[in-house]
């Protein structure tokens, strides 16, 4: 794998892992430079940073929380990975600009980015269609699509200068191309995301560039334990999915 452009911690690292007799997981993530943006310090998000570390990535872990996006980037540290904390808010435009551009002088350039953070009843009421007010629906618009939205526009000019493909990864939601009681606003979102992904993959596939939603059904993490445990009722198996240990 060409190493060009990718920073000196990041070059390093990549060339330990590959180097070490240590087990890895066996894909293609050895050596890349991923950001995490946006819950990477928790639940879901903490996981597929841990996975990434574990494949010898390096990786840029944005969180709203800075102690959060600390504490999951020491964690990659101390396993001998390439890993940076960075925290802001992604509905602001501003911020997303700043992480994304943080990410890139950091790790030297970009291959991978992945989008976690999401949800509805962790923001705003869970009720019918008609009772929801439309600063409700703003607000889940904005943590589910609309920031995603803006950081594929982005990252797509990074990936097309840097002539080397890219990736985007998205956490969706079964939501997405199922009924959605009670969940509306999360439910066009999280199938905005799929429509967004398709027209990725055809407008930029030429250029090695793809975008995979990975469509979750009910997930136990800290937030959705608090305000969703009645929910578990209505899941055939009668438990929810688990993240990894930091769920």
């Amino acid at each position: 794998m060409p190493l060009s452009g990718r920073s000196e911690r990041c070059q390093q690292a990549a060339h330990a892992v590959a180097d070490s007799a240590a087990p890895r997981l066996p894909n293609m993530a050895q050596g890349k430079r991923v950001l995490v943006l946006g819950g990477g310090g928790a639940g879901i998000g903490r996981a597929i940073v841990r996975r990434l570390g574990d494949a010898g990535a390096c990786v840029v872990v944005a969180d709203l929380q800075q102690d959060r996006a600390e504490e999951a980037a020491a964690e990659l540290v101390k396993g001998g990975a390439a890993a940076w904390p960075i925290w802001g808010d992604v509905r602001s435009a501003d911020d997303l600009e700043t992480m994304i551009g943080s990410a890139v002088d950091l790790l030297g350039g970009l291959d991978g980015l992945v989008t976690v953070v999401g949800g509805q009843v962790a923001f705003v009421p869970a009720v019918k269609l008609h009772e929801m007010a439309d600063e409700d629906w703003d607000t889940i618009y904005d943590v589910n699509l609309r920031y995603v939205a803006r950081a594929v526009r982005q990252v797509l000019p990074i990936f097309l200068e840097q002539r080397e493909g890219g990736a985007v990864v998205s956490v969706g939601s079964v939501t997405g191309f199922m009924s959605a009681p009670l969940q509306a606003a999360y439910g066009v979102a999280k199938s905005g995301l799929l429509s967004l992904a398709r027209t990725v993959a055809a407008e930029y596939a030429a250029d090695g560039i793809r975008m995979n939603v990975v469509a979750g059904g009910a997930i136990s993490t800290g937030v959705a334990n608090k305000v969703s445990a009645k929910w578990v009722e209505e899941i055939p198996v009668g438990r929810y999915g688990t993240s990894g240990p930091f769920a």
